[in-house]
């Protein structure tokens, strides 16, 4: 009968003259059987059909049969009553296989609405998923209307307690598990997203990424293995194990955030070795599943992943084909961004024992690099497109790269033969007021002197010239941490001294404060780690601040002598 009154009751708040279903001694699914046989008007239907099908598990043991489909229909009230009400079932031991895949349908339509949802019924969809992992609540919490205050316990809970029941599951039988609990995890892979990701505020993000990707190469070892003869299964799940690990260190997968730095700590110790699994899937699905790939990418980025050697000619023969120009923008960025990270490597091109390797990164992943920022050359684009002539961030990440590749004359040919130079010159203009002014002036100054004949450079104006190298010390003081944008300091001075004759009086008392801040970061830089290389860099710096407040102070006077 507690059924009847729980489930009834959504009836009668509509229809309080029919407390005549309401009879002593009858099973929860007769009094439904006869409500349904009644002209209840515009009773809700979908209500009764679901209070009888959950009745079905209360009065009788036997297993039954649970239809979704009609879920597609049902509007988000009903939705968010059966998100409240199926909790009671996993508690009380009476769920089956049925009960629990349609839970899981219910989660999902509920998180998958074009509005954003509730509060309330994110709480409803943790704590219907925390009960179905094993997770023991308090009577109040089941019961409760409205959970949304409980949703940052809920939301805690889940996360670790679903982390355990998936690192213990060794791929075995799901159907073993008497308890039930390892195969609704392994079901919830399918929407454990969904309800974290809305929940991202209110939960701590996990210290353990290195062991979800150890569950991951667990699952991709058993996809890979000759006894599967049907992979995709897995597959699927292995996506979604890699979202959720994501998504657990509250790393967004949003295209948009590629560029901002989503870092993360982790308790556990990694080698590049442990990422040589990732690298072959990587190859295994890039052409097969775009999805995958971004979060392989986006993963090895924000773990500042370092490619093992036994790795290195896969990884990128892997980014170039990300790179292509028919591939989608965000794998093109994404590719870029790991690139990016491994700029150090391929900077020490020289270093690479493999001849091999040298020449594909040299021949084919360099022009591949321009083509993943510019996939095509001269087309008219809108302002907000992806792929439009200037993007903010992805052009800072590639100037990043280039100026690191800069480095090493043994890449100077390849820079201009492939058209990198040409791309730095055409955004000139755009970087003016921003740190690209830095990176720009650090390329073509340390490709210039190696050069006997540099034509592209000389197309650059002489006032040109010196707003990108004023631009660049504006930057430079933020720069302290790379120790390769610090060495540049001594050529940036240099070429300030022979640019700064056609500066104006403003241009000079802008030149003197960046100097200014340059020094002060230098001095306290060099009080923290004592004497060094960084005492040179400093004389540097001062004399030209001694140069520059010569000059600007004769521009002033000039300009008393010649005023009236």
């Amino acid at each position: 009968m507690a059924m009847s009154h729980l489930y009834c009751g959504r009836v009668l708040q509509a229809y309080p003259s029919h407390g005549e279903f309401l009879c002593r001694g009858r099973r929860d699914y007769d009094v439904f059987d006869k409500i349904n046989l009644m002209d209840m008007g515009e009773a809700n239907e979908m209500v009764l059909a679901l209070a009888m099908q959950l009745c079905v598990l209360e009065d009788d043991d036997d297993e039954f049969s649970w239809y979704s489909s009609w879920l597609d229909e049902c509007p988000d009230s009903v939705l968010e009553w059966l998100s409240h009400s199926l909790p009671c079932h996993f508690v009380t031991g009476r769920a089956n296989i049925g009960v629990e895949e349609f839970a899981i349908e219910v989660i999902s339509k509920l998180l998958s609405s074009s509005s954003s949802p509730s509060n309330q019924i994110i709480a409803n969809c943790t704590l219907l998923a925390c009960v179905m992992v094993g997770i023991q609540f308090d009577k109040k919490d089941i019961v409760q209307i409205d959970k949304s205050s409980a949703l940052p316990r809920f939301a805690d809970a889940l996360l670790a307690q679903f982390q355990k029941v998936i690192w213990a599951y060794d791929g075995g039988d799901l159907d073993t598990d008497n308890t039930g609990v390892t195969r609704r995890a392994w079901n919830l892979l399918d929407v454990i997203c969904r309800i974290l990701e809305p929940a991202k505020q209110y939960y701590s993000p996990s210290y353990y990424t290195m062991q979800n990707l150890d569950m991951c190469r667990k699952i991709y070892s058993r996809a890979r293995s000759s006894e599967q003869n049907h992979p995709w299964g897995l597959l699927n799940a292995l996506q979604n194990a890699l979202h959720f690990t994501l998504t657990a260190v509250h790393v967004s997968r949003d295209p948009a955030q590629l560029w901002y730095n989503q870092l993360f700590w982790t308790a556990d110790p990694h080698s590049p070795e442990d990422f040589d699994w990732l690298v072959d899937y990587l190859e295994y699905i890039q052409y097969s599943d775009e999805e995958a790939v971004s979060d392989i990418l986006l993963l090895l980025d924000v773990m500042k992943v370092r490619c093992s050697p036994a790795k290195q000619h896969q990884f990128f023969e892997s980014l170039i084909a990300c790179m292509g120009s028919d591939m989608p923008v965000h794998l093109r960025h994404a590719a870029l961004r790991a690139a990016h990270n491994a700029r150090e490597e391929i900077a020490s091109i020289d270093t690479i024992d493999d001849a091999k390797l040298r020449d594909m990164i040299l021949t084919k992943f360099s022009p591949a690099i321009l083509t993943a920022v510019c996939p095509q050359p001269g087309a008219t684009l809108s302002d907000d497109d992806p792929d439009r002539f200037f993007h903010y961030d992805r052009d800072l990440c590639y100037l990043e790269l280039i100026f690191a590749l800069a480095r090493n004359s043994n890449w100077h040919p390849h820079l201009f033969g492939d058209h990198h130079v040409d791309r730095c010159i055409a955004i000139i203009a755009k970087c003016r007021f921003a740190e690209h002014a830095f990176y720009l002036a650090g390329i073509f100054l340390r490709i210039a002197p190696g050069q006997l004949s540099v034509t592209s450079l000389d197309s650059i104006a002489e006032q040109q010239w010196w707003d990108m190298i004023s631009g660049a010390w504006s930057y430079s003081y933020r720069i302290f941490d790379d120790i390769h944008c610090l060495e540049f300091l001594p050529v940036l001075v240099e070429s300030t001294r022979k640019y700064m004759q056609i500066a104006s009086e403003y241009s000079l008392e802008a030149l003197i404060r960046n100097v200014d801040y340059v020094l002060q970061r230098l001095e306290s830089r060099d009080s923290e780690q004592g004497e060094g290389e960084g005492d040179n860099i400093v004389v540097a710096v001062k004399e030209l601040r001694t140069v520059a407040s010569d000059m600007l102070e004769k521009l002033v006077d000039s300009k008393e002598v010649i005023s009236p």
